[in-house]
């Protein structure tokens, strides 16, 4: 118990009383993090439903919540390209680019610094072939990032053996890049990067339900296998949250 109750230290508030004497990158004018990790525009590039024309989502809000479970059996349907849209947009959707400064998303962040990158596995999704991909929010597209041999059984590997991880439509993976907020906020970036990706993942539980489908949050994996099945350095970027996503099974 005595390490447990070290951990502890971690969810305290003791470090922001002694912010404002904190060096930090902003304080010393350093450029800003991007508000998206850079790609090359070479790639392919993959157009999503524009969140103007999405026709889907519209449960009542109070329905929505009331149903809301973590889900673990999943159909052989297969989810639309709208749908997935839906999910991008409700967890990490831009509204606004305000002065080239902050990005306004439709989840909050500590600072709007927005220290995430969502990364999907595709298994079982109407026009995308198999695959991995990442979102690209600003641009609202999915940039194609690699075909994977046997991707269903790696990344169920990846997550210590939970089959329903890579048995589903797609399985969103979100790494952190935390230099994005500890530019602004040094030592205590790290307790809100926590904080920040559960509001992400709420509003996929939430949107997710909305279509008739579902998730479930995962947060026991191997750390170095989830991060090189993304071929990520696990240093600058790493693996912070797992969630399958699928037509619910009854």
């Amino acid at each position: 118990m005595d390490d447990c109750k070290k951990r502890r230290e971690f969810l305290k508030s003791t470090l922001w009383e002694m912010r404002s004497d904190m060096p930090t990158d902003q304080k010393k004018g350093l450029p800003r993090p991007p508000f998206e990790k850079p790609f090359d525009k070479n790639r392919r590039i993959i157009p999503l439903i524009p969140v103007g024309d999405i026709q889907v989502g519209d449960m009542p809000l109070k329905e929505v919540i009331s149903k809301r479970r973590s889900r673990r059996k999943f159909t052989d349907d297969p989810i639309t390209l709208e749908e997935l849209s839906f999910m991008l947009w409700s967890t990490q959707g831009i509204r606004e680019v305000y002065r080239d400064m902050v990005t306004f998303r439709t989840v909050p962040s500590a600072g709007s610094r927005h220290p995430f990158e969502t990364y999907l596995a595709v298994h079982n999704v109407e026009g995308l072939e198999p695959a991995l991909y990442r979102y690209l929010p600003l641009e609202h597209s999915l940039l194609f990032i690699k075909k994977i041999e046997n991707m269903k059984d790696k990344i169920v590997e990846a997550a210590l053996n939970q089959h329903f991880v890579g048995y589903c439509a797609v399985t969103f993976i979100w790494t952190a890049i935390p230099y994005r907020t500890e530019w602004r906020y040094s030592l205590t970036s790290h307790k809100v990067i926590a904080i920040d990706i559960g509001h992400v993942c709420q509003n996929l539980y939430l949107a997710s339900e909305a279509l008739g489908a579902g998730t479930c949050a995962i947060a026991a994996y191997s750390q170095k296998k989830m991060d090189e099945f993304l071929g990520v350095d696990g240093e600058e970027e790493f693996t912070i949250y797992v969630a399958p996503v699928g037509k619910i099974a009854e």
